[in-house]
């Protein structure tokens, strides 16, 4: 057996990367100071289907990394010595992945590469364990962990193709999907399809990463037309529910988001702020675009009053105001993903300030002239009469009007009935 020559804090640095828990369900490993004690705890575990402490023995947020006598190389001798199939094989891939990790230079590369090899080997295990899934937190975490590394190989520009890396871990990832997805013949209680939904979950991580966006509708089918879609453990309905919600947003159906985005929201416990957080950034601009305000007290509990500057130029229907918190924040809005979807904002503040001038006015024929005033008077000073005009069709188009233009007078006709239906009601 190889070891690795000279150990440095790689793997403490490998914690500072991943910003891991370690776990509190593991057994004492760190107690296992050889390599033949920490295979005799894998020996245990398996032989009575202990999936839980299995995991926490491959897992990369487990504390048995910090032993050094698991750095092995070559561990194939010593596995196959204690260990029988199909558990020798993630064993051992397991353990060259420490080596590499643990090495001075460390190898995030070779370690991807040991964890792909290891995700091969628990899709072997899934498919010789007929009907039982005590097994499913053993694919859980050498998933978890092939996920966090490929990001890491991306992040050092590993590959000479952005994306490639992660896209290649999606494939393992789906490999382990078929096998849960097709478990028919088993009973509810056994069934691998129980974990279907943390897979789909690891794989909208991965394809939200890569922006391949189109890649999800496959997986939304199979999970919304899976019996199981409401027994799923409330976590990972919240994540599944969080990744759905931005896809309909960045689909446009923002009633949907509003749906999935609440539903994450709600459920998600008050001792996550940051995921609280996560959700607001996406859920605020939805609900402005259905014409819902945010509160300030709330906004700024989670840090996020960039959108109570929004929804105050948004009420008032000031152009200038709008445009320039949109120019304020544009990074943050940028890094979130979010500046187009903020910028379909501006026609609610174009709605909001014609609505005044209607107010104003009394009257349901109205010259677009007093629009283009409204609209210099708030910023736009060099409108023309035809991008008025344009603006307003717009408006129309989108239902935020009812009306019709009246070329010939210059004039927007409107509805006598609600000519500025509520937002909510706007397909």
């Amino acid at each position: 057996m190889k070891f690795a020559a000279k150990v440095c804090p790689a793997v403490f640095l490998w914690n500072l990367i991943t910003n891991p828990q370690l776990s509190n369900k593991s057994t004492s490993i760190s107690m296992f100071g050889t390599l033949q004690n920490y295979l005799s705890g894998v020996q245990r575990a398996w032989s009575v289907a202990d999936g839980e402490t299995m995991a926490s023995f491959i897992s990369l947020k487990d504390k048995h990394i910090m032993n050094r006598n698991l750095y092995v190389e070559c561990p194939e001798n010593a596995v196959e010595r204690m260990l029988d199939p199909p558990i020798d094989e993630i064993v051992c891939a397991h353990l060259k992945v420490l080596y590499f990790l643990g090495l001075e230079t460390r190898d995030f590369m070779q370690a991807y590469r040991q964890q792909s090899q290891c995700i091969q080997s628990v899709v072997k295990m899934l498919q010789q364990l007929k009907e039982e899934n005590w097994c499913l937190p053993i694919m859980y975490t050498t998933c978890l962990d092939l996920r966090i590394l490929a990001q890491k190989c991306e992040e050092l520009g590993s590959s000479t193709k952005p994306g490639e890396i992660l896209e290649k871990a999606a494939d393992c990832l789906m490999s382990c999907f078929r096998v849960c997805a097709a478990d028919n013949r088993s009973s509810d209680d056994d069934t691998k399809r129980l974990g279907m939904l943390n897979l789909v979950n690891q794989l909208f991580k991965v394809y939200f990463r890569i922006n391949k966006l189109h890649l999800c509708k496959p997986l939304i089918r199979a999970i919304d037309s899976s019996t199981f879609k409401d027994s799923f453990p409330l976590p990972e309905q919240i994540t599944y529910k969080y990744f759905v919600g931005r896809k309909a947003m960045f689909d446009s159906d923002y009633k949907s988001a509003d749906e999935f985005l609440s539903f994450a929201l709600r459920n998600c416990p008050r001792n996550f702020p940051r995921n609280k957080r996560l959700i607001l950034i996406y859920l605020v601009p939805v609900k402005m675009l259905l014409g819902y305000l945010p509160k300030k007290d709330n906004l700024e509990r989670f840090d996020l009053l960039q959108f109570h500057e929004l929804a105050v130029a948004l009420k008032e229907g000031n152009v200038r105001k709008f445009d320039e918190v949109i120019q304020r924040h544009e990074i943050f809005f940028i890094k979130c993903g979010i500046y187009l979807l903020v910028e379909k904002l501006k026609f609610i503040v174009y709605r909001n300030l014609f609505k005044r001038v209607y107010i104003i006015k009394q009257t349901h024929q109205l010259d677009l002239r007093a629009f283009q005033a409204a609209l210099q008077f708030v910023g736009e000073t060099d409108v023309s009469i035809d991008e008025t005009h344009c603006i307003v069709a717009n408006l129309i188009f989108e239902g935020k009007i009812k009306g019709y233009i009246s070329y010939s007078h210059n004039k927007l006709v409107v509805s006598k009935q609600n000519p500025f239906p509520p937002l909510n009601t706007v397909s």
